[in-house]
């Protein structure tokens, strides 16, 4: 957070401004008291700020907000020392910003939870009934549903296609919250896939299991086609423009 000036609050006295910079818009809006308020209350619930009094923690406000904290930290524990495909980034970033795209399509806690944990069952360790145990049923629900199946023991790029069939079939019927996931999910990856695409052009695919573009290509293009209840988003429209763009070379 960054200094942004002063306001004033409902009660008529000035409060400190803040600006506050995130993945997804680069500079967002500040957050106002009652916003910073909630915040810490989420905080302290979470037990991050365990130096403030423990009676707040009985506060409703913060209940609400804790579970995103949880969901945070729970993450960036089972993500830990993995990178993003080809890179050195940390693979945190990767569910952070799907949280954060998220979060700008649903007000619902849980949903937004349940994205920053969206990989955790498909990649790591953890199971979803340790999701279950540790957040409740409609967050392991959504990861549950956001999970592939990843047949480990077989060769990823023979599986490839089976794979993205069933992850698109299974879709079809998922519930309005997974497809959110879902859509920013996928676009956090677009956004990479030009970030790479803008430097090396098709050699990009050649990291990825499967690297004939034209498959990558049909799997994006059926993935927007079965989210179409969210086309009115600005997220769904920034995974059309990206996937125009990236494979405008492709037949």
């Amino acid at each position: 957070p960054l200094y942004g000036g002063r306001s004033i609050d409902e009660n008529n006295i000035f409060m400190p401004q803040c600006f506050y910079f995130d993945i997804v818009n680069g500079f967002s809006d500040y957050m106002s008291p009652k916003e910073q308020k909630e915040r810490m209350y989420g905080l302290i619930t979470a037990g991050l700020a365990t130096h403030f009094p423990e009676y707040l923690e009985d506060d409703e406000r913060g209940k609400r907000f804790a579970i995103i904290e949880q969901a945070i930290i729970y993450a960036g524990n089972a993500h830990v020392g993995r990178h993003r495909k080809g890179t050195h980034m940390p693979y945190i970033a990767h569910p952070m910003e799907t949280m954060m795209i998220t979060a700008h399509l649903t007000d619902d806690i849980e949903t937004i939870a349940a994205a920053a944990l969206h990989d955790v069952v498909e990649d790591t360790e953890y199971t979803y009934e340790d999701i279950r145990l540790a957040f409740g049923e409609k967050v392991a629900r959504l990861v549950g549903e956001e999970s592939e199946d990843k047949r480990e023991g077989q060769d990823k790029s023979l599986t490839w296609r089976i794979r993205k069939e069933e992850t698109i079939n299974g879709t079809r019927s998922k519930s309005l919250e997974a497809k959110k996931i879902m859509l920013a999910d996928k676009l956090s990856n677009l956004r990479a896939s030009r970030r790479d695409y803008r430097k090396i052009g098709l050699q990009m695919w050649d990291k990825f299991n499967m690297k004939d573009p034209s498959q990558q290509k049909w799997y994006y293009t059926s993935v927007l086609q079965v989210l179409e209840d969210l086309k009115d988003t600005p997220e769904y429209r920034e995974a059309e423009e990206i996937v125009r763009e990236i494979f405008k070379e492709v037949i």
